[in-house]
C-alpha cells in the first residue's frame, strides 16, 4: 500500500509539473517583450517629407532657426508643384507661420554656427487647402486592416518578432494617403490571430471576426521578401502587393541597397511605393470591400416576441372553412379585394418577407409566386438560407394587409407582424 501511495504521490508531482511548464509556455507566447511597434499617429495634414536644408546662423540656435525658415519655403513649393502641378514664388514667412502645424526632424548635425538637417514639414490641411483649393472632400477608402508579411531566411514573420517591415510600416505617415490603414502591432493576443498563414484562409466568418477586433472593413496583404547576396551585403528586396481573404494579387517590384544597414530606409521606400500602388487600384475601382464578408444572418420571425405585434386572426377563420360552396364567393371576394387594390393610387411600400427554402428551387418558386401578385414591382431574396428561413425583400403598391390577403387567396399561410409577413404552404 506505501508503494502505491508513493506512485501517486509521483503522478500527481508529474502532472502539476507539466501543468506549470505548459502554463509558462503560453505565458510566455502571449507576453514577449519583441512583439511589435505601435504605430504613428496620423493625422490629415498635408505631408511633405524629405525636405534637405544646409544654412548657417550667428550660433547654433540661429542657424536651426533659419534651417526651419528654409525648409518651411522649399516645402511649399514642393506641395504646390505636386497639388496644381507647377512652380510658385512662394509666400512671406508670416503666412507659413500660420499654416504650419509641426516640423518633423528626419536627421539633423548641429554645429556652432551651420545646421544640416532632413526635415519634414506638415501644413494644416484646413487652411493650406484654401489657399490651394483642395481643401475639400477627397477620395478614402473603408478601415483596411494591414497584415505586413517578411520573409526572410526561408521563413515568414508578421508579429512573432520586431521585424523591420513591421517597423517601418508603424512610423509610416498615411496622414496624407487614401488609403485608411489600420496598423496593429502584435500586442496581447494579436500575434496569435493575425500570422502568415491567415493570409491563405479564405474563410469569410473568421476573417469577419478578426476584422470586427479591429474595425476594419477588409484586409490588405504587403509582402516583402529579403534576400542576402552575404551577411552585411548587398540586399534584394521583392515588394508584392496583395489584398482581400483570397489574397489577390495587385502588383509587385524590386528595390535594392549595398550595405544590410539600409535595409530600413529601403523599407520605407517601399511602403511609399506600395501605398501608391494601393492607392492606384482604390481610384481604378480594383481595390474595393469584398462583399462576401458582409454576413448577414436571415431574420427570423418565429423567433420574435409576436405579442408586441398585431397578428391577422382572418387566418384562423380561413383555414377551418370546409364548406365547398362557400369556395366560389371566397374567390370572387378575393378577387374583388384585388382588383380595388391594383385601381387604387396608393404608395410603394418595401415589406420583408421570411418565407422557407429547403432548397434552391424553393426560392425561384416563392420569388415567382409573389412577383405574380398584382401591384408587386419588386421580389428578389436579401438573405438566403437553404435549409432554413429566407428573407424576401418586396416593394408593393398597397399596404402590408391588402398583400398579406393576396397572398394568401394563392394558398399562402401568412402571419403578419410589422412590416413583416411570415409566409408557409400547408405541412410547412
Amino acid at each position: 500500500m506505501s508503494f502505491l501511495s508513493d506512485f501517486r504521490t509521483k503522478i500527481a508531482a508529474a502532472i502539476a509539473l507539466v501543468t506549470v511548464l505548459a502554463g509558462t509556455v503560453v505565458y510566455a507566447q502571449l507576453e514577449g517583450t519583441q512583439r511589435g511597434v505601435a504605430p504613428l499617429a496620423s493625422t490629415g495634414d498635408f505631408e511633405v517629407m524629405g525636405v534637405e536644408v544646409d544654412v548657417h546662423g550667428d550660433n547654433a540656435f540661429d542657424a536651426r532657426k533659419k534651417g526651419w525658415e528654409e525648409a518651411q519655403r522649399k516645402a511649399w513649393k514642393m506641395l504646390y508643384k505636386r497639388t496644381q502641378g507647377g512652380e510658385t514664388s512662394g509666400l512671406p514667412d508670416g503666412t507659413l507661420n500660420t499654416i504650419v502645424s509641426a516640423i518633423i526632424v528626419e536627421q539633423e548635425q548641429i554645429g556652432p554656427k551651420r545646421y544640416i538637417a532632413t526635415l519634414g514639414v506638415m501644413f494644416d490641411r484646413a487652411r493650406t487647402g484654401s489657399i490651394l483649393g483642395v481643401g475639400g472632400r477627397r477620395l478614402r477608402s473603408p478601415p483596411l486592416l494591414v497584415l505586413p508579411i517578411m520573409w526572410s531566411g526561408g521563413s515568414p514573420q508578421v508579429f512573432e518578432n520586431r521585424t523591420e517591415w513591421q517597423k517601418a510600416w508603424a512610423r509610416f505617415r498615411s496622414g496624407d494617403s487614401a488609403i485608411d490603414y489600420v496598423r496593429p502591432y502584435g500586442s496581447d493576443s494579436e500575434s496569435l490571430v493575425l500570422t502568415a498563414g491567415q493570409a491563405n484562409r479564405p474563410s469569410r466568418r473568421w476573417w469577419r471576426n478578426i476584422l470586427d477586433q479591429f474595425g476594419a472593413a477588409d484586409v490588405i496583404v504587403p509582402i516583402v521578401r529579403l534576400t542576402y547576396k552575404y551577411p552585411g551585403g548587398p540586399v534584394t528586396a521583392r515588394f508584392t502587393a496583395r489584398y482581400g481573404p483570397d489574397n489577390r494579387y495587385i502588383d509587385s517590384f524590386t528595390l535594392k541597397v549595398d550595405r544590410s544597414e539600409d535595409i530600413p530606409k529601403m523599407m520605407d521606400q517601399g511602403i511609399v511605393r506600395l501605398d501608391n500602388i494601393y492607392s492606384s487600384a482604390l481610384s481604378r475601382g480594383i481595390l474595393k470591400t469584398d462583399k462576401s464578408l458582409i454576413i448577414e444572418d436571415p431574420f427570423n420571425l418565429d423567433d420574435l416576441d409576436l405579442d408586441d405585434f398585431d397578428l391577422d386572426v382572418e387566418l384562423a377563420d380561413e383555414t377551418d372553412t370546409g364548406d365547398n360552396s362557400s369556395a366560389p364567393a371566397n374567390a370572387e371576394s378575393s378577387e374583388s379585394a384585388a382588383e380595388a387594390q391594383v385601381a387604387a393610387p396608393v404608395a410603394a411600400t418595401s415589406i420583408s418577407l421570411q418565407f422557407d427554402t429547403p432548397d434552391v428551387g424553393a426560392v425561384g418558386r416563392g420569388e415567382a409566386s409573389v412577383r405574380a401578385i398584382p401591384g408587386v414591382t419588386s421580389a428578389s431574396t436579401s438573405s438566403l438560407a437553404l435549409g432554413g428561413v429566407s428573407v424576401m425583400s418586396v416593394t408593393y403598391k398597397g399596404d402590408i394587409s391588402t398583400l398579406a390577403q393576396a397572398l394568401r387567396a394563392q394558398g399562402w399561410q401568412v402571419q403578419q407582424g410589422a412590416g413583416a409577413l411570415r409566409i408557409s404552404r400547408s405541412g410547412q
